[in-house]
């Protein structure tokens, strides 16, 4: 089996990421069988749980840590139609972060085919308990460190 994962090199740490594989269910699709355009997000939201998993760091562990991540704004290019049953392959990457913010793009193709079916961006910032700005770097430099060294910037 071909290995799919990507190699980001960001000095000492290479990381070896699989795109995440979402399986399209029955109830995702609409009355014409074609995924409504919600469960996009959902499946951007898994990719990402699922990058950061492979980082070592999952959104548990950030909200045990009393971190929040909120949704600040989503972008959706739908460039050709999923159906029922559908293997969807998700190319999740950080292409911006600076501490507070950060900046993930998704590319989402058929499996079997190699398809593009649709490209999206979502930005993020991190947040205390208590809803105010939090700045990675100062207060998590260990974390920090982990998001920097997944920064993509070829996108």
């Amino acid at each position: 089996m071909k290995d799919t994962r990507i190699d980001i090199y960001k000095g000492p740490r290479t990381w070896k990421i699989r795109p995440y594989e979402h399986h399209v269910k029955y109830y995702e699709t609409d009355q014409m069988g074609i995924v409504h355009h919600s469960n996009y997000i959902r499946w951007m939201e898994e990719a990402r749980m699922d990058l950061m998993e492979q980082m070592g760091f999952s959104y548990k562990q950030m909200e045990e840590m009393e971190i929040i991540s909120p949704v600040l704004s989503v972008n959706c290019e739908y460039k050709s139609m999923v159906h029922f049953s559908d293997t969807v392959v998700i190319d999740a990457r950080i292409i911006r972060y600076n501490g507070v913010k950060m900046r993930v793009t998704y590319r989402m193709t058929d499996k079997e085919t190699g398809e593009l079916r649709t490209l999206a961006v979502s930005e993020h910032c991190f947040l205390d308990a208590n809803g105010r700005p939090l700045s990675l770097k100062r207060s998590y430099p260990e974390l920090d460190t982990r998001f920097f060294e997944m920064v993509d910037e070829e996108e």
